[in-house]
């Protein structure tokens, strides 16, 4: 480990450190949108960012309120990528989180934006399409379900939340630098998908048949559309598959996060049980002599 990846060149003191104001300031997406700057928050997501490539430009820390023993690896990997590091006293720290408990570290770097030309998929890619998505919090694990999935790219399309809410990264716990989101239009998204001769299966509960019917083997786009008017006319209309997830209860639907899921895991489950063996269940034997009356 270098010596200047745990010897930070500055130290705040001052609740009334420019910087501070700055780092608050963040906090709005006005101001995040004009100076193009990225809040990240967190061990796991600073590492998974590092972990990515991203390169920040400082990085706050707070010894104090460190909760690991690996955070001088992270310092030092944000150093070597290029970023300040500065030590902020607890009380200044707690000013600049956005969380109830904070753990001492915070990053300041540029926004992530890609565009469709720069993407390269994969044969048989697998993306979602999310449409209109009004929560951060609902957006972040979106995220995170799609790296898990093996997702290829998120498009976020005429969409209602900034995808550099730093609630976004928190949500997606820095899957947001791990997976390639586009904010794009839904007509360059569906002239996009179309050329490229995707199954755009779009989720609907008044569809007839069910998301496990079709096969999403092939390029595949999975829609999902807003949490309060579901997906627009556009989308619907633009899909090859209609699929609704059954629905047993008194409720008649599902959070789009966790509809989101559940679509993305039958098409790994399709995509991984090609060549798995089928394991049979034991059965279970009742042991009677283990179900005796008591004669309390």
């Amino acid at each position: 480990m270098t010596t200047h990846s745990t010897s930070p060149q500055l130290y705040i003191s001052s609740l009334s450190n420019p910087r501070v104001k700055d780092i608050v300031r963040l906090r709005r997406r006005s101001h995040r949108d004009d100076e193009k700057v990225l809040l990240t928050e967190g061990y796991r997501e600073v590492k998974r960012a590092l972990d990515n490539g991203y390169v920040p430009y400082a990085l706050y820390i707070c010894r104090e309120l460190f909760m690991g023993e690996h955070e001088d690896a992270i310092i030092a990997g944000a150093a070597g990528a290029g970023a300040e590091i500065v030590s902020c006293a607890k009380n200044v720290f707690m000013k600049l989180s956005a969380r109830d408990r904070p753990d001492g570290l915070l990053m300041t770097g540029p926004q992530i934006s890609r565009s469709l030309e720069s993407l390269s998929l994969p044969e048989n890619a697998l993306v979602i399409v999310a449409e209109a998505i009004e929560k951060p919090g609902n957006l972040g694990t979106i995220l995170r379900s799609a790296d898990a999935a093996g997702v290829s790219a998120v498009f976020v399309c005429d969409h209602c939340t900034d995808v550099q809410n730093p609630n976004v990264v928190r949500a997606s716990i820095g899957a947001l630098f791990a997976v390639p989101v586009v904010d794009v239009s839904s007509d360059e998204a569906i002239d996009f998908l179309k050329r490229g001769g995707f199954t755009i299966l779009s989720s609907t509960p008044h569809a007839e048949a069910f998301y496990s019917d079709f096969d999403l083997t092939g390029p595949t786009a999975i829609v999902v559309g807003s949490e309060q008017y579901g997906l627009s006319d556009k989308w619907m209309k633009a899909a090859n598959a209609l699929a609704r997830i059954p629905m047993l209860g008194q409720c008649d639907s599902l959070n789009v996060a966790s509809a989101t899921t559940i679509l993305l895991f039958e098409a790994v489950r399709q995509r991984v049980s090609k060549d798995r063996r089928i394991v049979p269940v034991p059965h279970i034997h009742e042991h009677t002599s283990h179900h005796t009356a008591s004669s309390d």
